[in-house]
């Protein structure tokens, strides 16, 4: 939830990367030409994003790369990219986070999709941020980069949903230039997988991290939540700041 107090605020929403993709927009050129032209260029980059990396498109690079058709070298720099971020976040974790994963058949499949979210948000908001005099709020599944163009501006303020009841707020983050990523169970279930075990994780009903890139608040979310009971000192242990709400309902504040 995304909410400016007095604010003429411009809104915008599509279905791209089998997730709503939403934009708000207050000053200067809120409802401006150049406006709807930087929406259209952050829209394309996330269905290039989806072309190249979708796990559920049998001929994206992707999909390709993980069945041995393709090698690394043969696919967009991209996709290096991601990878190495990927692996990058296996070693944080003590392999807690992995982009290869079994299948039903317990072949190891390339799956970036605990990477690509947070990373094509960031490529995307980029035109968006080229606004003159435009605040910027650019959310994907709930997770979303925001930018004030006055540091001085009124923030934006972002909603964490209660994991429980998400009809309810758990807590109200003011960000004026950064990233908010939470992963959990409210909407998609259990469906986070401490990789060391296979097993989905439990003990966390959500985890929210703020920072200043969604790439790296996106992955850290996730792993903190598949880490489970060890979640909230391995943020910090990251200089993490956000809220970690367990699955009895206590919530506690990572600072």
């Amino acid at each position: 939830m995304t909410t400016a107090a007095g604010a003429d605020v411009a809104r915008r929403v599509e279905h791209v990367m089998g997730m709503p993709v939403s934009l708000a927009l207050r000053g200067r050129l809120a409802h401006s030409a150049e406006a709807e032209e930087a929406w259209q260029a952050a829209l394309a980059e996330l269905r290039w994003v989806d072309a190249v990396f979708s796990t559920w498109r049998t001929a994206s690079q992707v999909s390709r790369l993980g069945r041995g058709e393709l090698a690394v070298e043969d696919c967009d720099p991209a996709v290096a990219e991601v990878i190495a971020l990927g692996e990058a976040a296996r070693a944080s974790s003590g392999g807690a986070f992995d982009i290869w994963r079994p299948d039903a058949d317990g072949v190891r499949r390339l799956d970036p999709s605990g990477v690509v979210k947070g990373w094509a948000v960031d490529r995307a908001v980029v035109p968006l941020l080229a606004l003159e005099g435009t605040d910027v709020c650019l959310s994907a599944g709930g997770d979303m980069v925001c930018h004030v163009a006055d540091p001085g501006g009124e923030p934006w303020s972002i909603g964490i949903e209660d994991p429980r009841d998400p009809s309810r707020l758990v807590a109200t983050v003011p960000v004026h230039r950064g990233a908010v990523a939470t992963s959990g169970s409210a909407h998609r279930g259990e469906h986070v997988v401490d990789a060391r075990s296979g097993e989905a994780a439990g003990a966390l009903a959500s985890v929210t991290v703020v920072g200043a890139d969604l790439t790296s608040v996106d992955i850290d979310a996730t792993i903190a939540l598949a880490l489970g009971v060890d979640g909230p000192a391995w943020l910090r242990s990251r200089l993490r700041t956000g809220l970690v709400v367990w699955a009895d309902g206590r919530a506690e504040t990572v600072a």
